[in-house]
């Protein structure tokens, strides 16, 4: 396997504009993905996701940087630091839409795996952890979306 990428696709009954909002508005977010995000969707913002560990209480937090902000159609943050200070190797994180028929397709894209200098047995296991985690998440994106524009 070559651990470059990982990408997952998914059509959604919503116009390009709304899930933009969905995707790059904390507010939004944290329906979908992080039990909480703070962020501002601008290029070059500092945020941070949390999530918390029902079982423990525990609250793991993971910085972001905003990398792009192209309404409609492309956003992108940077995560998964190696240096505590938001410095070396990251992961780059990119959702970009495209108007269909019917809605909009979204396609995630997360690169930069081989790049974080990990010995291959912590890559392999972070890449199975992400990309498990995206088939998670990339459908509770769809089911949030379509809950939202149903929504009078």
């Amino acid at each position: 396997m070559e651990y470059g990428s990982i990408e997952r696709d998914i059509h959604v009954d919503a116009s390009p504009e709304t899930v933009f909002e969905v995707i790059s508005r904390p507010e939004h977010m944290r329906e979908w993905w992080p039990d909480d995000a703070r962020f501002k969707p601008v290029e070059g913002a500092p945020g941070e996701l949390f999530w918390r560990d029902e079982a423990t209480g525990e609250t793991m937090t993971v910085a972001l940087t905003v990398v792009e902000v192209d309404p409609p159609s492309r956003f992108s943050f940077r995560w998964c630091y190696s240096e505590a200070d938001r410095g070396g190797d990251s992961l780059l994180v990119t959702f970009d839409l495209e108007p269909t028929e019917r809605g909009t397709r979204v396609r995630m894209t997360e690169t930069g795996f081989r790049e974080m200098g990990w010995e291959i047995a912590v890559l392999e296991e972070q890449y199975r952890e992400h990309a498990s985690a995206w088939d998670h998440y990339i459908p509770r994106l769809g089911t949030y979306i379509a809950r939202l524009v149903s929504t009078p």
